[in-house]
């Protein structure tokens, strides 16, 4: 007995091959190259057999247990860079940013609704943004992020990086006030916290650019004292097509109007 062992790359299944035997008999492996090159070399090949990989059916077969296996890969270990970077930062966030707990919030509003199409006014240094994209990338989502102040959107664009979510980011720099009318949607999610007395404006621009089923968000609610406030939950209340809610696990306040038609 002797050892054949050799690895072939095939860029349409995206697996590694292994030949293992002798002369008269040999065995095949398997193994998707994403495992491979993670370094989890230590996991078990997905299929072993020698005459079934030459059909045809087979090779389909193989290519969606590797799509699968490689997705699922790939989404741990975005899944463990992110929660890296959220907690290493966890107490540091400032500058507008909102707390932890409000974007987790947030994070699992997306992923349960599985909204795609997302749009943020108010990007600050990207702590909102993080915890959207995240989730964006659990559901094969994008977002559109908007910040006025370049300092903020230069710190932002680096954080996006470090966590890992800067593919699923669209970071605008400019004012928001002028790029809402702009902007051709539709989207299944909003969230603003930028200008307390632009949010009434906010939503009437973007309500009908909003999907039937989709929710606008907006932090700081509860802060009944800052200008245009009130006016924003009366003009959200009064919508006939919004069911708006206030999230009560948040301190400063997060209200969720979701278009019912």
């Amino acid at each position: 007995m002797y050892l054949i062992r050799g690895a072939l790359s095939n860029n349409m299944l995206g697996i590694g091959v292994f030949l293992y035997g002798s002369k008269d008999a040999f065995q095949i492996e398997i193994i998707p190259t994403c495992l491979f090159h993670s370094g989890r070399r230590e996991d078990r090949p997905i299929f072993r057999n020698a005459t079934l990989v030459k059909s045809i059916p087979a090779l389909a077969l193989v290519n969606t247990l590797v799509v699968s296996i490689c997705a699922g890969a790939e989404e741990t270990a975005l899944d463990t860079r992110v929660g890296q970077f959220l907690e290493s930062r966890r107490d540091q966030w400032q500058s507008w940013n909102i707390p932890w707990s409000d974007g987790r919030v947030l994070h699992d509003l997306i992923v349960e609704n599985n909204f795609q199409r997302a749009l943020e006014i108010g990007t600050s240094t990207g702590h909102s943004s993080i915890w959207i994209a995240w989730a964006l990338s659990k559901t094969g989502g994008r977002l559109v992020t908007i910040e006025i102040d370049e300092g903020r959107h230069r710190q932002a664009l680096a954080n996006f990086k470090e966590a890992g979510v800067a593919p699923y980011i669209d970071a605008r720099l400019g004012d928001a006030h002028e790029l809402v009318y702009q902007l051709e949607g539709p989207f299944d999610f909003v969230f603003s916290d930028a200008d307390k007395r632009w949010y009434k404006r906010y939503m009437e621009v973007l309500l009908p650019k909003l999907d039937v089923g989709g929710c606008f968000t907006a932090h700081n609610v509860r802060h009944l004292g800052f200008d245009g406030m009130q006016a924003f939950l009366d003009y959200a209340y009064a919508q006939p097509n919004l069911a708006t809610t206030i999230d009560e696990s948040s301190g400063a306040g997060l209200s969720i109007s979701c278009k019912k038609r």
